[in-house]
């Protein structure tokens, strides 16, 4: 029995010890924050800087390896007068599709916060397009705007404002297919937006705003003065977040048009698809969807912070 004791004894004293150096907090804290680093380092890292040496190489498909091209790549998209146009229309695609969204969210958020009944069946009708998938909701579009059974031209020649038998081909017509896409896009990213506003909504002080109220002021002065100000950060980062998804997603642009016609729509995330994938060019594909990482990346850096003043003010 003695002897069984004592030679349980050394290995309860080294439990104790990894016990004890588990605890640290030297040890815990990277523990804790390792998977994390792991995440992003194994599915953001490694893509990211994968991309950047496909960018300096001539690869392709048939060649994943390719041979050191330097800017080559860079130097021959910018000459390229469809990588003009794809980038002219990422900047308009985006910064039109986020006006539109940012005010109809508002608008939209304001009436869900003022009213509580039916409310909730409300916001559900409001978050259908986030949470269906966007291939199928965009393919219900699809058949929306078909040049010959479109439902919005049955919808004109009824009222008048289109004559029978006439189409309005709104994927066909490269004006039209922009705004085509702009409205889906829009359309597909209003309920993030409005959640966003609604919990920011939520959370204003009651005081400050009864406080205006009382003092006279008006509706658009109550806005400008004291809402907007305290909605600030978070619009801010519903900006941010849509601008990126934005700059980033081809799903819309794939699905309807894909990029045409005439590549009034293509956008830079379809176009190193096209160019990557479709057409087997990595080097040049990995060039094209690098090309905004320095204005998204400014871009994010100003934004969050204008939105860590506006937080301090």
């Amino acid at each position: 029995m003695k002897s069984t004791v004592a030679a349980t004894r050394p290995l309860a004293r080294v439990v104790a010890h990894g016990r004890r150096w588990v605890g640290r907090e030297a040890v815990v804290g990277p523990a804790l924050v390792l998977p994390a680093f792991l995440y992003v380092g194994l599915l953001v890292g490694f893509p990211f800087l994968y991309a950047i040496y496909l960018s300096l190489t001539d690869a392709t498909t048939g060649n994943p390896y390719g041979a050191f091209v330097g800017l080559q790549n860079y130097v021959e998209i910018v000459q390229d007068r469809v990588f003009r146009q794809a980038l002219r229309n990422t900047f308009v695609f985006t910064i039109t599709a986020q006006v539109a969204v940012i005010v109809l969210a508002n608008v939209l958020a304001r009436a869900l916060h003022a009213t509580q009944r039916g409310r909730g069946v409300v916001l559900f009708l409001v978050l259908l397009p986030w949470v269906a998938p966007v291939s199928l909701a965009t393919i219900g579009w699809l058949w929306i705007l078909h040049a010959r059974f479109s439902i919005v031209d049955w919808m004109l020649r009824q009222v008048g404002l289109l004559p029978p038998h006439a189409n309005m081909f709104w994927l066909g017509r490269p004006d039209l297919a922009m705004a085509s896409v702009i409205v889906v896009h829009v359309w597909r990213m209003l309920p993030f937006a409005t959640v966003v506003l609604l919990a920011g909504l939520s959370s204003l002080p009651r005081d400050l705003l009864d406080q205006a109220l009382v003092d006279g002021a008006g509706f658009w002065r109550r806005l400008a003065h004291v809402q907007l100000p305290l909605l600030l950060p978070i619009l801010v980062v519903a900006v941010l977040f849509g601008t990126i998804f934005t700059f980033t997603d081809m799903a819309v642009v794939y699905v309807l048009t894909r990029g045409g016609p005439f590549e009034s729509t293509q956008v830079l995330s379809s176009l190193a698809f096209f160019k990557g994938i479709v057409g087997g060019n990595l080097s040049v594909g990995a060039s094209i969807s690098l090309f905004l990482f320095p204005v998204l990346f400014v871009t994010a850096v100003l934004m969050l912070r204008l939105a860590r003043r506006a937080e301090v003010a």
